[in-house]
């Protein structure tokens, strides 16, 4: 039986998985390259590295990674903004990426279209594209956050937020008159999505974590202090930590001085630099594998005040038998129960005083790790995840192929 043709437009390389939306987007497209033959058109906003083309070239029939000029990004987004369209439109907006897609519509007969993010879904718009059943794959209700940033700012940029939060869900809005399917990461998300616009449409699909890598690893080492990891220029990280850091932190430190908290990612902003002044605190920016700073740490923080859909650094310190302490917002698309799979907090008093007991009780420790553990093996396994992926693309009536996936780790 023929396979199906898929086109698969993401906003940014899926490969290497070391953030967010790569990895949900890196999982997807190894899924789906058991299902189709795959043509993968990416934005590249940085340089990529040969093993990440050897890994595509190998799951895809044909791959269009487009760069991005920083600066001319920003110009095309001032534009759009002032023209009264999304930032965001004007900033994944790329004639060569144009010239790509209408040439693969002239030549490929495709099955259907799917699009990572609602930046990327007005290509498939494209006169050459439209006679493919088109799909899109939010991840988070991407407008709401910009509303968030909206209320937690002041001045120009409350209004600079809140113009993108409106203009953007307009957009998304818009996807159910011309979408056959819509997906989000959890189901709070598509809860968000159909306070505005009601539709049969949506449908969670949920992240997943890579249980066989990310798992318990023995340490010959005692365990020590807090661990935070995640991507160290994204507004929602820096803000977070940065308050962390400063009104949880330092009473912690003073009452267990021996305790250290490391900031593990990529990039990190000045502000999250300047965070070493702090008694007790080391900002290790980027490393080649973050396992072994999750394993070394007593405790997993993310103190994140916006956060959408399905946070990655949760299920990986989850998977790894890590004791988490969160702020509520990242732990809204997951289905566990506080005090037995993770703990929460709000307020510094929280945070400190349940940070104390962890750092304290080695046993409670192991308890929550385990139970977290569980929770993730038997809820947010890839293959799990992604088990309706097919079906909500339609694939499902194609004969798999077969694809060597263990080239693609």
């Amino acid at each position: 039986m023929t396979r199906p043709k898929l086109l698969f437009l993401t906003h940014r390389v899926p490969h290497p998985p070391n953030r967010g939306d790569r990895i949900r987007t890196f999982h997807f497209l190894r899924h789906l390259a058991q299902h189709a033959d795959v043509w993968l058109a990416a934005m590249a906003d940085e340089p990529v590295e040969k093993e990440s083309l050897r890994v595509l070239n190998h799951l895809c029939q044909d791959v269009a990674l487009i760069p991005v000029q920083p600066r001319l990004r920003w110009v095309r987004a001032g534009v759009s903004f002032l023209s009264g369209r999304a930032i965001s439109a004007g900033a994944f907006a790329s004639p060569q990426l144009t010239q790509v897609l209408k040439q693969w519509g002239r030549s490929v007969e495709f099955t259907a279209t799917l699009s990572s993010s609602s930046v990327m879904a007005t290509y498939q718009q494209l006169p050459e594209l439209r006679d493919a059943p088109a799909y899109v794959d939010l991840i988070d209700v991407d407008s709401q956050k910009w509303a968030d940033y909206a209320t937690a700012s002041r001045g120009w940029k409350k209004f600079v937020y809140g113009c993108e939060a409106r203009r953007l869900r307009q957009v998304e809005s818009d996807l159910a008159d011309w979408a056959r399917g819509i997906a989000v990461v959890s189901e709070p998300e598509a809860n968000i999505y159909r306070a505005f616009r009601q539709t049969d449409l949506i449908r969670a699909i949920p992240n997943g974590v890579d249980v066989d890598y990310f798992q318990p690893m023995p340490s010959s080492q005692p365990q020590n202090g807090c661990v935070f990891v995640g991507v160290l220029d994204y507004k929602p990280n820096v803000d977070g930590i940065c308050w962390f850091a400063r009104e949880v932190w330092p009473h912690v430190q003073r009452q267990r001085p021996d305790q250290r908290l490391r900031i593990v990612g990529r990039s990190p902003a000045p502000a999250v630099q300047a965070l070493t002044e702090i008694a007790g605190v080391d900002v290790v920016g980027t490393v080649p594998d973050v396992r072994p700073y999750l394993s070394q740490a007593a405790v997993a923080v993310v103190p994140l005040h916006i956060a959408r859909g399905v946070q990655n650094k949760v299920l990986e310190a989850l998977a790894m038998g890590k004791p988490v302490v969160a702020s509520p917002e990242p732990i809204v698309g997951l289905d566990v129960v506080e005090g037995t799979h993770l703990f929460s907090a709000t307020e510094p008093g929280e945070w400190i005083n349940t940070l104390i007991r962890l750092l304290d009780d080695a046993e409670l420790r192991r308890d929550v790790g385990a139970a977290g553990q569980a929770y993730v093996t038997a809820n947010h396994r890839w293959d799990q995840c992604l088990a309706s992926l097919s079906s909500f693309l339609n694939l499902t009536s194609a004969k798999p192929g077969q694809v060597a996936l263990e080239a693609a780790r």
